[in-house]
């Protein structure tokens, strides 16, 4: 049915020209709607990812380690528009639920929340615990939209011009990746480094792609098809938190956020002058968010301190930054959210995770036959869903759809009970919820494959992560260079069949009777380098 309403939409767009994009979100509509599980689950995505993220220490991504298990096993009965939607959606609303700890408990409930405390505590201290909170809502739908609009028209046409490269130009684009990530996602360049060589070092178990041996398997038949990623992931993010949360014996407290604690209305709300206000810094930290989204391997966490600094810097009151102001809510909280959707561009139009969350998504992918990369929105063959045929276009548009619907519901359950949702997780005991959350994330890893195994590697990897996270070498590095390894490598070795010129065929601007981009990519990668390099040296010369 919903193909002859795509089919009208069509006709109805065509004539229009550039504005086609319009018909393919429009399409994307048509197609959720005729999916009732998809709706069902987004609406339920954006309650579970805001009590995750306000959870203190967990994270969208862990929860959707812990869910996507879950979802493969029944993909077949919910569908896989519906699994795909109901991830894409926690991973939004799981950044928005972060600054709920961030507001009340001073505690931020992930990473991208931790500049929003700077401000958002002092005024729950000041008895305006609602107008933070509303705030953090407003700016993080406003930050959620921005960003799901550079993705709809931005991943499109970045796919249409990537469509035409070869091997060469991946193997560029994907050690550009590596570099982008091991100089940048981390504090330390050197950790970075490694982090992302460990990643590279574990995503090369398994079978080689050219002669078909084992590589580093320790004879392992489970490790012949290279390590599993539900596993992995569960123990760098879920496991990895447990031990973290096992260490702390002091359970959160919230402060008193009713109505009754302090006289003033205002206090309880975000008034429509502090909104206009605040819109002009909303817009530019968006699109700093959005900016960085794009670029492998950053993440919120970092936009949200970038929007935070700029904007303190803009300030005509920079003294009052911190004290207590809706500004300093405001500008991290729409960078932190404005990640989510721009994060997608370099995973759909080249296969390059932009965030740990993007990484997780490929799984989902896989399930339902999508290969994330250049050729999703063109030559891949069509999918068999709700009894009728989909192009993938289609189905991705459907995702895009059921984003900007999911950023409706979490603004909706966040404006009106945030103060709810915190109180409930204040009254969690967390003696009980922590292992609970432990024996849940070891059932998971147990049933991605049925494999004992995999709940060894899960644990072996919660250590890991621990280790990681204690001694400030990052996760995100090790998760995304362990995705990308294998396609690299596959760049790689099909680069050096293709071409005489060895080595020398990622350096030439022509290969194959065509213009390369591979030498381009490669400079860019060297210049993040030096320019990365030059900052930590002048960084490391002022704290002298």
């Amino acid at each position: 049915m919903f193909q002859n309403q795509c089919e009208g939409l069509k006709a109805f767009f065509e004539p229009l020209g550039f504005l086609n994009i319009f018909f393919d979100i429009s399409c994307g509509f048509v197609v959720l709607f005729n999916d009732p599980f998809a709706l069902i689950f987004v609406a339920l995505a954006a309650l579970v990812g805001i009590v995750f993220g306000a959870l203190p220490g967990l994270t969208a991504a862990a929860a959707i380690a812990m869910m996507l298990p879950i979802l493969i096993a029944y993909n077949d009965q919910i569908g896989g528009l519906a699994g795909l939607a109901f991830l894409y959606v926690i991973g939004k609303s799981g950044r928005y639920g972060g600054s709920i700890a961030a507001i009340l408990f001073n505690t931020p409930g992930t990473a991208a929340s931790a500049a929003t405390m700077q401000d958002g505590y002092p005024m729950t201290k000041q008895g305006k615990a609602g107008k933070a909170l509303k705030t953090a809502t407003v700016a993080s739908v406003f930050g959620d939209y921005f960003g799901e609009i550079v993705l709809i028209f931005g991943a499109v046409t970045v796919a249409a011009f990537t469509r035409q490269f070869g091997p060469p130009e991946n193997f560029a684009i994907y050690l550009m990746a590596f570099v982008v990530i091991g100089s940048v996602v981390s504090d330390s360049i050197i950790k970075g480094v490694l982090s992302t060589l460990f990643g590279a070092l574990v995503g090369l178990i398994g079978e080689d792609i050219i002669t078909g041996q084992f590589k580093m398997t320790m004879g392992i038949s489970e490790l012949e098809s290279g390590m599993a990623l539900v596993p992995l992931l569960i123990g760098v993010f879920v496991i990895s938190e447990v031990i973290i949360q096992a260490e702390k014996v002091a359970k959160v407290a919230i402060i008193d956020t009713s109505p009754k604690s302090v006289d003033d209305p205002e206090a309880h709300y975000f008034t429509w002058a502090e909104f206009k206000r605040c819109l002009p810094l909303m817009f530019r930290s968006s699109f700093y968010g959005s900016l960085i989204g794009m670029m492998p391997g950053l993440g919120s966490s970092v936009a949200c301190f970038v929007a935070y600094g700029e904007e303190k810097r803009r300030s005509k009151v920079k003294e009052k930054w911190g004290t207590g102001i809706v500004e300093g809510i405001a500008a991290p909280e729409s960078a932190n959210n404005a990640v989510s959707g721009p994060s997608m561009i370099p995973l759909l139009s080249l296969g390059i995770p932009g965030s740990t969350i993007a990484a997780v998504l490929i799984g989902m992918f896989l399930v339902n036959g999508l290969q994330p990369g250049p050729t999703i929105f063109a030559t891949e063959p069509p999918l068999f869903m709700g009894g009728q045929l989909i192009s993938p276009r289609e189905f991705i548009f459907a995702v895009f759809a059921a984003g900007l619907i999911g950023i409706a519901a979490y603004g909706f359950i966040g404006y009106f009970a945030a103060p709810l949702v915190g109180r409930l997780i204040s009254l969690l005991p967390t003696q009980y919820l922590y292992p609970f959350i432990f024996m849940t994330a070891l059932a998971a890893s147990y049933s991605s494959r049925a494999s004992i195994w995999d709940v060894a590697f899960a644990l072996f990897f919660g250590i890991v992560g621990y280790v990681m996270r204690r001694t400030n070498f990052s996760a995100a590095a090790f998760i995304i260079a362990f995705v990308l390894t294998a396609s690299m490598e596959e760049a790689f070795r099909q680069s050096m069949i293709i071409s005489d010129k060895g080595f020398f065929v990622f350096t030439s601007f022509e290969y194959g009777g065509k213009f390369s981009y591979a030498p381009v990519f490669l400079m860019l990668g060297a210049a993040v380098v030096i320019f990365r390099t030059i900052s930590s040296i002048r960084a490391r010369k002022e704290t002298l």
